[in-house]
């Protein structure tokens, strides 16, 4: 049986084309900064910050990665990565034998210390300074709308191996 598509209205549309627009530049935009500024993607700066707002700055990988909704063949190359440079460690879980966790160091937490302000300025830059304080309220209400709901679509997924960061 088939079904007459859903087509956007023309204020949908606009919503939807803006945001793929401004998701883009954004996304662009503060990966060059924070590679001008401290020789890192966005990517690995979010995975830091992951690791900084957690109890003694460790967490299992596979928590990590659901966090930062990657799959663990990426995180697993990224902590690699930064493992290389000093600014994490990984380790057994010592509460699961095969579990491994990821360790932010002294050398992570400093140099987060150091780039923080220049991120938040960045962002600040981007789109608060470009808000009004009911735009922020309303593009934190939409935002948390939306993944909610996604949230909730995920819960559904027949196969959860489908989501990334349940993948290898």
């Amino acid at each position: 049986m088939s079904t007459t598509p859903r087509w956007l209205t023309a204020e949908e549309r606009r919503a939807w084309l803006a945001y793929v627009d401004f998701s883009t530049l954004l996304a662009d935009y503060l990966n060059r900064q924070l590679r001008r500024d401290a020789g890192m993607t966005h990517s690995d700066y979010s995975l830091l910050v992951s690791l900084s707002m957690a109890p003694d700055g460790v967490l299992g990988m596979s928590e990590l990665a659901q966090r930062l909704k990657i799959t663990r063949s990426r995180l697993t190359h990224a902590v690699n990565r930064l493992r290389e440079v000093g600014l994490v460690e990984r380790r057994e879980d010592p509460a699961d034998g095969r579990g491994q966790l990821a360790h932010l160091t002294e050398e992570g937490k400093a140099l987060l210390v150091e780039v923080a302000p220049g991120h938040v300025e960045a962002v600040r830059r981007a789109v608060f300074d470009v808000l009004t304080p009911a735009q922020v309220r309303q593009f934190a209400e939409i935002g948390e709308a939306i993944s909610d709901a996604l949230h909730r679509a995920e819960s559904t997924e027949a196969d959860p191996a489908v989501l990334p960061w349940r993948r290898r």
